[in-house]
């Protein structure tokens, strides 16, 4: 379901960004990192989705998202198909080049 506004006569349709992963931060269910699907309001659904448990390396999550982790000290579960998030209070895009990839079995 694509969200349209008129303007002017003009159609817009509000566009989810496909730019490679985001870290998302919840309210009451951790971090999350994964490819953002949807997001509507604070529902957001991520696909080849891993919980950041704990990190190291970084101390913020934009660092995270821009710096990467300490793999060997850090941890990040391994990933589900997909994941709705109900509570999300914020979305960081990961920069390219960044791994975070599973360090748990």
């Amino acid at each position: 379901m694509s969200k349209q506004v008129i303007i002017d006569g003009v159609t817009y349709t509000a566009q989810t960004p496909s730019s490679g992963e985001v870290i998302v931060r919840t309210y009451s269910a951790g971090v999350h990192i994964g490819t953002l699907k949807e997001r509507n309001g604070k529902e957001v659904t991520l696909t080849n989705a891993r919980r950041l448990w704990s990190w190291a390396g970084a101390f913020t999550l934009s660092a995270v998202a821009t710096k990467g982790v300490d793999r060997g000290n850090s941890r990040i579960s391994v990933a589900v198909p997909e994941i709705l998030l109900t509570e999300a209070i914020e979305i960081i895009p990961v920069s390219k080049g960044v791994n975070l990839s599973t360090t748990e079995q």
